[in-house]
C-alpha cells in the first residue's frame, strides 16, 4: 500500500540548489534531495540562498503560504559586509527606498554573538581588512531578491542569507539537505475570508442585495 503524500513538509535547502526539481546550469534541482512526486515549493528561495523552504501537494495550501498578499512573515538571518550601525537598522526597521519603491518597514536587529551556523560551500568571500556583521531580518514582501537589495542600500552588502522561519514554520534542528513532513496548524486550514469588491456600498458584513436583472454568480472561496 503506498503511503499517503504529505501535505507540507519543510525543507533545508543549501547553497546553489534552485526552489524547483529540475537543474539549471551550475544549480542543483530537488530531486537531488527530495523523492516526493506531486509536491510543489510554496515560495521561493535563491539558488544563492540557504535555509527553509516549505513544499506542499495541497495548492490552496502553497497559495496560503506563497502568497504576498497574506503577509507572511519570513525571517533571515544576514551576514553582511561591514559593522551594522544604529541608523542603518533604524533605516531598515522605517522602510528604505528600492528602484521598485520604498518597502514596507521589517524587524531588524544586530545578531550579537553571531548565530552558530556551520560553514558554507563553497565559502563566502572575505576581506581580511573589512569586518562582518550578522543581523537578523524579517519582511512581509516577496520582491525579487529583496533582503539582499535592502542591506545594500543601507551600505551593507550581503555575503550569506539563510532563512530560518516562514511564519510559524522554523529551520531549527534541521540539518542542511535533509526534509520532514509537518503537519498543518488550523490557522493555516481555515478559509481565507473573500475581499468586498470595489465600490460595494453598505457597512462591513451587511448583506448585499441579489441584482434584479441577473443573480450574482455562487461565491467560490479563495485558498
Amino acid at each position: 500500500m503506498t503511503a499517503p503524500l504529505p501535505r507540507l513538509i519543510r525543507f533545508h535547502k543549501p547553497y546553489g540548489v534552485l526552489s524547483q526539481f529540475t537543474p539549471e546550469g551550475r544549480w542543483r534541482g530537488l530531486k537531488d534531495f527530495i523523492d516526493l512526486p506531486g509536491v510543489h515549493a510554496a515560495g521561493r528561495l535563491d539558488a544563492d540562498s540557504e535555509g527553509l523552504l516549505l513544499l506542499t501537494s495541497d495548492g490552496p495550501l502553497q497559495a496560503r503560504i506563497a502568497d504576498p498578499r497574506h503577509k507572511m512573515e519570513k525571517t533571515y538571518w544576514v551576514q553582511v559586509e561591514g559593522l551594522c550601525t544604529d541608523e542603518a537598522l533604524a533605516q531598515l526597521r522605517h522602510g528604505v527606498v528600492l528602484n521598485d519603491g520604498p518597502t514596507l518597514p521589517a524587524r531588524a536587529r544586530r545578531l550579537d554573538p553571531p548565530p552558530r551556523l556551520p560553514p558554507r560551500e563553497p565559502p563566502i568571500r572575505e576581506r581580511k581588512n573589512i569586518p562582518t556583521d550578522w543581523l537578523e531580518l524579517a519582511i512581509r514582501e516577496g520582491r525579487n531578491r529583496q533582503v539582499r537589495r535592502m542591506t545594500a542600500a543601507v551600505g551593507l552588502p550581503t555575503l550569506r542569507l539563510v532563512r530560518v522561519a516562514i511564519g510559524p514554520f522554523v529551520l531549527d534542528g534541521l540539518a542542511a539537505g535533509t526534509w520532514e513532513a509537518l503537519d498543518v496548524p488550523p490557522v493555516l486550514d481555515a478559509p481565507v475570508p473573500r475581499p468586498p469588491r470595489s465600490g460595494s456600498a453598505g457597512r462591513p458584513g451587511t448583506p448585499r442585495p441579489a441584482s434584479p436583472r441577473r443573480p450574482s454568480p455562487p461565491g467560490r472561496r479563495r485558498p
